[in-house]
């Protein structure tokens, strides 16, 4: 089997053999992995002064960025920060990604219409509006919905993209942003529904959110979609207990303690990653992945260092 192979038959939680599926919602370690700026960091300010060639050669650099970090480290999957809107400057990069892995990987990029946490300058103002003006932002999270939907249109049927991930965060390390009937009200109608849309254009969705997500994990799941990442144990979230109470629903993707990689001693970091696949690898339905992404700061050597256990211990008999 490809890798997008094994990686949509753990969406599915379908019996796997071999290796456990692994990816990285982002791999920032680029520079120290390969001497190249990550892809995300790049702006092309003078992309319109661009002559045809020098588009083409960008766009193949990163692309070889992409394939060659699956490559390395074993990844199923790749997401590609690309704008999920703007089909015009994403479809080259899928493309040419799909070129030159001769379609390997699971390919996804980011779509998540959904309201998130709003940052410091807009909380409180956001906050009053959920009270005082919840049409405004009902409106606002309709026609979010609706441009994601058009631009997942022009993707479907193209064999470029095989899925999105949704990373709208909704939770600190404590619990959600969004109270429970908040929750409900502005995020949940939403959420279902462009879940609904990219299923029926043939998409899988992972949900991503870091934090505490159990007060809100059933209403998540409910929504319908194929996997949720990152399960973090930072905030307290047990993997073996969201396993138990909804592994027979969703593909669950985590939850390796990035904090104990960075900072940990190497037996603390030995001991979370076999716990992880403990956990997370009995049943299938299970991706294996640190419990955020591979941040910059976090030492290139503890995360080779979490793949060598994997090898080791994340083997379907």
């Amino acid at each position: 089997m490809t890798e997008r192979e094994r990686f949509t038959k753990a969406l599915r939680r379908e019996p796997l053999t071999g290796l456990v599926p692994h990816f990285e919602l982002v791999f920032y370690l680029t520079m120290e992995a390969f001497g190249k700026v990550h892809p995300s960091h790049r702006v092309f300010h003078q992309w319109k002064q661009m002559s045809g060639d020098e588009k083409k050669a960008q766009i193949h650099d990163v692309a070889w960025l992409y394939v060659e970090t699956a490559k390395k480290y074993g990844h199923s999957a790749i997401f590609v920060h690309s704008d999920s809107l703007n089909y015009e400057d994403a479809a080259p990069v899928l493309e040419e990604i799909r070129n030159i892995s001769g379609g390997e990987y699971f390919l996804m990029m980011h779509g998540d219409p959904t309201f998130s946490i709003p940052d410091g300058e807009h909380m409180t103002e956001f906050s009053s509006e959920m009270y005082e003006e919840p049409e405004k932002l009902h409106d606002q999270a309709k026609r979010s919905m609706e441009r994601h939907e058009a631009a997942a249109r022009r993707f479907s049927g193209s064999g470029l993209l095989d899925g999105y991930a949704l990373c709208a965060d909704y939770c600190f390390n404590t619990n959600p942003f969004f109270s429970g009937e908040m929750f409900d009200e502005f995020v949940v109608p939403y959420l279902r529904g462009i879940i609904a849309a990219y299923h029926d254009m043939g998409f899988y969705v992972i949900k991503h959110t870091d934090g505490n997500i159990m007060p809100i994990v059933g209403k998540m799941v409910d929504c319908g979609p194929d996997a949720l990442h990152s399960i973090d144990p930072q905030a307290g979230v047990d993997l073996g207990e969201v396993k138990r109470m909804y592994g027979d629903k969703v593909c669950l993707i985590g939850n390796v303690n990035c904090g104990l990689l960075q900072t940990g001693t190497d037996e603390e970091c030995a001991a979370d990653v076999k716990r992880s696949l403990a956990q997370g690898m009995p049943g299938g339905g299970y991706i294996f992945s640190t419990s955020n992404c591979v941040y910059t700061g976090l030492p290139l050597r503890r995360y080779e260092f979490m793949l060598d256990i994997w090898k080791e211990f994340g083997l379907y008999s």
